[in-house]
């Protein structure tokens, strides 16, 4: 996650000219690409239509989806949470967008959404929550970020500054992994910016947003409430397991008091209002059953960011324990055996999770990966060609397919991925790979 573009870390590098020039283009821009806030009514610098926000969000979301190990299969699950942001989405400001709702697999706590109305929900957060109107809530302040378009808004400073600065791409080498490294190379090109960390007056408006919308879909204005309780009681009981939401979702002591305020002075009237407490828990209770084996895949992913990668290995062993078959477990548990170089141990964990879940794509890259480790390139190239079959548009895929072609000796096939996987990334240590091969290959 990138923190929000800020003008402020350019001040002691840009010249009094450089910030002529920025007024001037502030200008034109401001002329050219003024909208009117939908939620505010206010005109703000916007470079980005409706349409560009549908869009990114379709390129972008599957593959984040696909990073937080898939969409959950429990159906019923998926339909519910879905059924309650659908509720909440209709009495938006932009009632428009095709919002979709989604249970993600990943076991951190978090919710995000993407500038065209796609909602993630990931299964951490939902086992943390005590009834329907804290989901509202959470809903509710994703959809503020929609309505108000704050990604969209971001993404407009930072193509006006990337104009005067010399244009860097805004996902260019976003997914760009070292050689080895790949086993957290399978997100979207653009994920990094556009989950990126919100600014703490975003958050405010979310908030204040997501209140108005639970409350108008029926729920008691105490859920945003209790939302907010459990996020600040996280962050001080199990920091490690919230820092992934509070990095792109700033939380702070005043967010709570603002909802405690705000619920009894503008919604005083509405306490009484339901919180549905008995049909969350009724639909939620299988997720709630693993509750402790998300607790151990967190310290999992904890330990394997401090590379502590036996440690690792045992949590996700102990959580497998709870659900032998989770897909998310066994992707992890994967990636923990890559980490530790046992390519045969990675592949029969990645090979399992494909089982149990085909049309999911993260545990082809993953047995792809452990197949390269074992230079079995032909079964990898096999394998990242049924990954870009399912789940088309990420490059790190096109460069193993290239990568598997070398290790095959078909100079011409490698060289035709390279050149297509260049076109998209142009930075960073796989592109220096691909283009020193053409080159020394006399393709360049």
């Amino acid at each position: 996650m990138t923190s929000v573009f800020d003008d402020r870390a350019y001040r002691g590098t840009l010249t009094r000219r450089d910030f002529m020039k920025l007024a001037a283009l502030a200008a034109v821009s401001a002329a050219a690409g003024c909208a009117a806030n939908p939620v505010t009514g206010q005109s703000q610098l916007m470079l980005m239509g409706e349409g560009e926000e549908v869009q990114i969000d379709k390129v972008n979301s599957p593959h984040q989806f696909s990073a937080d190990y898939g969409v959950s299969q429990d159906a019923g699950l998926n339909a519910y949470v879905s059924g309650v942001g659908m509720a909440l989405a209709r009495g938006t400001h932009r009632a428009q967008m095709p919002y979709n709702f989604h249970v993600v697999n990943a076991t951190y706590v978090n919710a995000y959404a993407f500038p065209g109305g796609s909602i993630a929900i990931t299964r951490g957060i939902l086992a943390e929550l005590d009834n329907e109107a804290e989901l509202a809530g959470l809903i509710g302040h994703e959809l503020g970020h929609v309505n108000a378009r704050h990604t969209a808004a971001r993404m407009s400073k930072s193509k006006l500054i990337g104009t005067l600065v010399g244009g860097a791409s805004l996902i260019a080498g976003a997914a760009s992994q070292t050689l080895g490294n790949l086993t957290g190379a399978v997100g979207g090109l653009g994920a990094s910016l556009l989950l990126a960390r919100y600014s703490r007056e975003d958050e405010r408006q979310a908030d204040e947003l997501g209140m108005e919308y639970m409350v108008g879909a029926g729920y008691s204005p105490q859920g945003m409430v209790g939302l907010m309780d459990i996020l600040r009681s996280m962050g001080r009981r199990q920091p490690s397991a919230i820092e992934a939401m509070f990095s792109s979702h700033p939380m702070s002591e005043e967010r709570y008091q603002t909802a405690v305020a705000r619920s009894r002075s503008r919604f005083g009237d509405r306490q009484n209002l339901p919180l549905f407490r008995e049909r969350y828990l009724d639909s939620t209770a299988r997720l709630r059953k693993l509750a402790p084996m998300f607790k151990l895949f967190q310290e999992g992913d904890k330990a394997m960011a401090a590379k502590e990668y036996a440690v690792a290995q045992g949590r996700y062993a102990e959580g497998l324990k709870v659900s032998p078959n989770d897909y998310a477990g066994l992707v992890m548990m994967a990636k923990c055996q890559i980490a530790q170089k046992n390519g045969v141990k990675a592949a029969e964990y990645a090979d399992r999770a494909r089982r149990i879940y085909p049309t999911e794509a993260q545990a082809q890259h993953m047995h792809g990966v452990a197949s390269i480790m074992r230079k079995e390139y032909s079964v990898a190239l096999a394998d990242f060609t049924a990954y870009e079959r399912l789940l088309p548009g990420n490059p790190t895929t096109v460069f193993m397919k290239g990568f598997s072609y070398e290790g095959m000796k078909d100079k011409q096939n490698a060289a035709q991925e390279y050149r297509r996987y260049l076109t998209a990334v142009k930075q960073g240590e796989m592109a220096q790979h691909a283009y020193s091969r053409l080159k020394t290959w006399g393709y360049l």
